[in-house]
């Protein structure tokens, strides 16, 4: 069965975007290297150091689908159908999807709850993992406990304010387990398992 992650960007403070939520430097360190990493989006690719380059090259060709809120699908208006990651995405909505989905993003599907979205993300998946990539969906699925592994990759900057990776959390600690450890150009990676 598909393991779940989570991955995002996130300033030594804890936020993943200001409250306007723009993203700023957190992502400068997809293109502050000499090593080239493709993405699926025809004309992007990354440039990212060596070490980071290995991770990255995981966290997107082993991704089997996406779970994303319908705030963070909206503003980047689908991907134009075709994630970075090139995988499949869920997206997390109380609202209908755009009229035009079918035609517009035929390889992405609009569920109402946490769960279901996994569940359709893991069937999507097959032996690939699922990555949440929206800090909402990521807060929910923590107090559900069905997040198998805590991905981010550290960025050395304060916001002060803004959006946080992790929130209010419901019934206590989450531990983890100690962390996989890839020190980055710009960007500390942690990779934490969920201890179960």
């Amino acid at each position: 069965m598909a393991k779940v992650l989570t991955h995002m960007c996130m300033s030594l403070d804890g936020f993943v975007a200001q409250p306007d939520d723009n993203p700023a430097e957190l992502f400068d360190w997809y293109w502050n290297g000499d090593v080239v990493v493709p993405s699926a989006q025809e004309g992007m690719s990354f440039s990212v150091d060596a070490a980071s380059a290995q991770m990255l090259r995981e966290l997107t060709s082993d991704c089997g689908a996406l779970i994303a809120g319908r705030r963070l699908f909206d503003q980047t208006d689908g991907w134009g159908d075709n994630h970075p990651a090139g995988a499949p995405v869920v997206v997390v909505t109380h609202r209908p999807p755009p009229e035009d989905a079918p035609e517009r993003f035929p390889r992405t599907t609009f569920t109402g709850s946490v769960e279901e979205a996994i569940r359709t993300a893991k069937a999507i998946a097959g032996d690939k993992f699922v990555t949440i990539a929206s800090a909402s969906i990521i807060q929910q699925a923590l107090n559900l406990g069905l997040v198998d592994e805590l991905c981010l990759s550290q960025v050395p900057v304060l916001f002060g304010s803004g959006i946080r990776y992790f929130g209010e959390l419901v019934g206590g600690h989450v531990m983890l387990e100690d962390p996989v450890v890839v020190q980055g150009t710009r960007a500390l990676h942690l990779r934490y398992p969920v201890r179960r």
